[in-house]
């Protein structure tokens, strides 16, 4: 090799080096997120970690490579105790999972600005329904139409005072809002036409409805704009469908494992006005701990696009 072709060669190699060296440190590229937004995870589904260390469990998500989460309480510390976790994590929390009482509505909101939520969202409003609470055929716990009526009045109360506070208030669901109560009708459909679309918006527990029978792609179609937050959640194939509200039937998986097939999911989702989205897992951990379980989420949703 004379002079010249050598000097040719070193200057290729250090050029290859050098955009190795740079890909070994640059972000990866946001389009392999879903709809290139920020991986978001429920911390509910590394709750167990999140009570014997909240500050290195959060660290560990912020390596994993989340970069946003949504609350599910704060332990034995104050919201804005809770926030500073996050922030030194270099986490942030764009929906809240807060416990509503009609006549302290304020404290709620004061955790959710605490966190720097702009979601103020309810788990369960069962605490707040006076009256005897429906059951399906098996004895297990089902939405009436007449509760569905009466959570619209109080999801409608609760996001006219989060509007005034400044915030959206968002409904999530679980299976028991999906029981037939004839012909097909079921509870989360009276949710969604007795609530002011102004006032209370909605996040699909996307796991919840498709154990239940149900098609999120559907509900994006048919109510756009009614969903800025999904719950990413999967279970194990049953040998038997499981009758609606039978929690012993139920086994959560890791994404990408289960029978939910996410990619229509948010291929609708983006139409429909998708903002954030948030993994999470039911129990039994059985196969792997909860953070390892976190791990395997985060790399599902990076790869599904």
């Amino acid at each position: 090799m004379n002079n010249e072709s050598r000097r040719r060669f070193l200057m290729r190699s250090s050029q290859v080096a050098a955009v190795a060296m740079a890909s070994s440190w640059l972000p990866r590229p946001t389009f392999a997120n879903p709809l290139g937004k920020p991986i978001g995870i429920q911390l509910y589904t590394v709750n167990g970690p999140m009570q014997d260390d909240p500050a290195g469990t959060l660290a560990q998500l912020g390596k994993i490579g989340f970069r946003e989460v949504e609350s599910a309480g704060f332990g034995k510390l104050s919201a804005s105790q809770f926030r500073k976790l996050l922030d030194d994590a270099g986490l942030a929390c764009p929906s809240a999972h807060l416990s509503f009482q009609l006549d302290k509505l304020d404290a709620a909101f004061a955790d959710a600005h605490a966190l720097g939520a702009a979601y103020a969202v309810s788990s369960m409003l069962d605490s707040l329904l006076a009256g005897t609470k429906s059951k399906a055929a098996n004895g297990k716990r089902a939405m009436s139409l007449d509760e569905a009526k009466r959570t619209a009045e109080i999801c409608n109360r609760i996001g006219e005072e989060a509007k005034r506070a400044g915030l959206q208030y968002v409904y999530h669901n679980h299976d028991l809002e999906f029981a037939d109560q004839g012909g097909g009708a079921v509870g989360y459909d009276v949710l969604l036409r007795e609530t002011d679309p102004g006032l209370v918006q909605f996040e699909i527990d996307c796991g919840w409805m498709v154990f239940a029978g149900h098609d999120p792609v559907g509900y994006f179609r048919k109510y756009p704009n009614r969903f800025p937050l999904i719950h990413v959640k999967d279970f194990l194939r049953s040998a038997n469908k499981p009758a609606v509200g039978d929690k012993a039937a139920m086994q959560g998986a890791e994404l990408g494992r289960g029978v939910v097939d996410y990619k229509p999911i948010f291929a609708a989702a983006q139409k429909a006005g998708l903002k954030h989205y948030f993994a999470e897992q039911e129990g039994p951990f059985a196969r792997m701990n909860q953070l390892q379980a976190a791990q395997v989420a985060y790399d599902y949703l990076h790869g599904i696009n």
